[in-house]
């Protein structure tokens, strides 16, 4: 399989596409490609039966599709914890390594790697770590835009973008972090949160919240 395709396993699955259907347009704006790109590759995942595609609704990983995107995802996120905890890499500036490694890390070396590092079930921005045999806990796919005015949940994961990574620590907010949701501002202007983690009122851009996920 070619590193374009593993690609877009990834953030199909980061998406939430191993439990619900990703549109295009998501896909789009994670991979920052250009929409006949996106559409030319579901086309080729769909031969391939990795993913299905259904008119109107989005595009979902089949059970394959579901096993060899988790596994791919295992290879980047155990290189991320490595570069960070073994090598102090900020956890914002790792995903250009971790994309080179993933690419030529072998099972043998996935487990070996895994055992070095005691096995992490997440990465340092909140993602799960599926095992060996691409098995995984359940992942929030809720997204903090999708979150209603009053409501308080528990920031659980970011998508795995470095501009995206940068942008949360300079507005200050964590994984971990439980927030408020306080103001939805008119035409897509950002949120206001209160995160009750750090006491201060937090404003998130909506494209940004849209791949910030919560529980």
């Amino acid at each position: 399989m070619t590193p374009n395709k593993e690609d877009y396993l990834k953030i199909i699955f980061e998406l939430g596409g191993d439990t619900k259907k990703v549109t295009n347009k998501e896909i789009l704006a994670g991979l920052s490609v250009s929409a006949a790109s996106v559409t030319e590759m579901v086309n080729k995942l769909v031969k391939e039966n990795y993913v299905t595609h259904t008119s109107y609704q989005g595009i979902q990983l089949t059970k394959e599709g579901a096993v060899e995107a988790a596994l791919l995802v295992r290879n980047h996120r155990l290189w991320e914890v490595f570069l960070v905890d073994k090598l102090d890499y900020q956890f914002n500036n790792v995903h250009p390594e971790a994309e080179q490694l993933e690419h030529v890390t072998n099972p043998g070396l996935a487990e070996r790697l895994a055992d070095f590092l005691g096995h992490p079930t997440r990465c340092p921005h909140g993602g799960i770590i599926p095992n060996a045999r691409g098995e995984f806990e359940k992942q929030s796919n809720r997204a903090l835009v999708a979150m209603e005015l009053g409501e308080t949940a528990v920031l659980e994961r970011v998508l795995d973008d470095n501009e995206l990574l940068q942008y949360t620590i300079e507005i200050g907010l964590s994984v971990g972090d439980t927030v408020t949701l306080k103001k939805v501002g008119l035409f897509e202007s950002p949120l206001t949160l209160y995160d009750e983690t750090t006491k201060n009122d937090i404003q998130v851009g909506i494209k940004a919240a849209q791949h910030i996920f919560v529980r």
